[in-house]
């Protein structure tokens, strides 16, 4: 077993931390380039471990949950997310806590929300191509698959309730999203005024009068007796909805998750979908064959998305091999930190107790030890693996992270990705007005810099001639 991690000494450390906190993915590149897969930066107590390795990762997170802290000092998140969030819970309170949210997202309920992906999607396509009659429109997409995945975001959290308050939940989420992605001086904890940090305050509290609104409006709706049965949660359309009737948590702690829940669906879904459109429009004939897989699927452009369900998303077999491709080299989450409370030993590397662990999906899904041609993007690695091909992709695709304290949406932000590229892609088409990749850009949640510029065309229907 090894002692000190491979990585940068003396005062080069310094530069290297500086840049990772600034404009992580270049850094993360460079550090992998010089030093390998697992890095050791800093010491006493910034002592940091970047682990990128896949292996070592499973080593990671077959580790009791015991063994890490999530509501460590360096965890910012907590700020915005409140203290009862169970991304920053750990013991006994993370596992009642993510039990019940878990509950929220049943296979039965996310089938449910199938139609309404599509029908959300199409009220966006609807509004980009007002104007077109007169020609091809250049826009940027990212506002638009912003809008369209909070009102997913919305719809599923909060039901059609309150869908009409969309536009002023996602202005609340701005100031949090700024302040997140501010470096780190500047998000030391203080109780002043007319400050970044006060605005996050303040916006909190307002998203939690909504929220508690919310959950009164549904106490008094449906009085929580203690005799509900599963069938009758079940039958829930929303999260909120489930989380009021578990009553299970306190409505702090409601307030916390949800506010935790829209926070990462709304964000990360919003720039993985940028990721999406920007690579898929770059490939040639991608597009076309995307077009194709949809109409066979999903059936005539105008038709509505009712009778759509799980089986319809299982045969978007084009669409999810594209989502995984690009989540694979463009995951929305570059690191993610745990604190060891234990000194630990992955592989041959000691890792002692205090050390911030930064585990990165951005690193695993770009290893050039595990994957062939790493830095190249094919869908094609994602459709009908073979058993070695699946053995890897269990192993080093990991944006959503795995064991237990896996992203607990990830099976919606999959399939609400997967069916709005299908249904654009069916619905538009769409020129890159730039052909090169785009450098990624954010601390906390990685986008391509300059959105998806794109000329924007309506399909005609079948058998309609240009």
């Amino acid at each position: 077993m090894t002692g000190r991690l491979p990585g940068p000494r003396g005062r080069a450390q310094l530069g290297h931390l500086r840049r990772l906190l600034r404009d992580p993915a270049p850094e993360l590149d460079d550090l992998r380039d010089q030093y390998g897969s697992v890095i050791g930066l800093g010491a006493g107590p910034m002592r940091l471990a970047i682990i990128g390795d896949p292996a070592l990762l499973q080593t990671l997170w077959s580790t009791p949950n015991e063994a890490f802290r999530w509501g460590h000092r360096f965890n910012v998140i907590g700020f915005v997310v409140g203290p009862g969030s169970m991304i920053v819970s750990d013991g006994a309170d993370h596992r009642r806590r993510r039990s019940a949210v878990q509950i929220g997202f049943s296979r039965r309920r996310l089938n449910r929300w199938i139609p309404m992906i599509v029908a959300a999607t199409d009220a966006a396509i609807d509004d980009v191509v007002v104007g077109t009659d007169r020609g091809p429109r250049e826009m940027d997409l990212y506002p638009v698959g912003r809008r369209l995945v909070l009102d997913v975001a919305v719809t599923a959290l909060f039901g059609e309730r309150i869908a009409e308050q969309a536009d002023r939940i996602g202005e609340l989420f701005e100031a949090p999203q700024r302040y997140l992605e501010s470096p780190a001086i500047r998000q030391v904890p203080h109780p002043l005024p007319f400050t970044a940090r006060a605005r996050v305050r303040a916006d909190r509290a307002a998203l939690d009068r909504i929220i508690d609104a919310e959950i009164a409006e549904l106490r008094q709706r449906h009085p929580v007796d203690g005799s509900e049965d599963a069938d009758e949660v079940e039958g829930i359309d929303d999260v909120l909805g489930v989380l009021v009737r578990d009553a299970t948590l306190s409505d702090a702690e409601i307030r916390d998750q949800v506010v935790t829940l829209m926070g990462a669906g709304f964000h990360t879904t919003a720039a993985s979908l940028a990721w999406i459109l920007r690579r898929a429009t770059l490939e040639p004939d991608l597009w076309a064959r995307l077009r194709a897989e949809a109409n066979d699927v999903l059936g005539p452009p105008g038709s509505r998305p009712d009778g759509l369900d799980h089986t319809h998303l299982a045969r978007l077999e084009l669409a999810s091999a594209v989502m995984h491709e690009t989540l694979r080299l463009h995951p929305a989450g570059l690191f993610a930190p745990r604190e060891a409370v234990t000194d630990l030993a992955l592989g041959s590397h000691r890792i002692p107790r205090g050390t911030l662990l930064l585990w990165s999906p951005y690193l695993a899904g770009r290893d050039p030890a595990v994957w062939s041609d790493p830095l190249r993007f094919d869908p094609g690695r994602f459709q009908a693996p073979t058993a070695a091909q699946q053995a890897i992709i269990d192993r080093a695709w990991v944006p959503f992270g795995r064991g237990p304290r896996q992203c607990i949406g990830f099976a919606l932000a999959q399939m609400e990705l997967v069916l709005i590229l299908a249904r654009i892609a069916q619905r538009l088409d769409l020129t890159p007005t730039s052909t090169v990749v785009p450098r990624p850009v954010g601390m906390v949640v990685n986008r391509p810099d300059g959105g998806v510029p794109v000329l924007v065309a309506p399909r005609p229907a079948p058998g309609v001639d240009r």
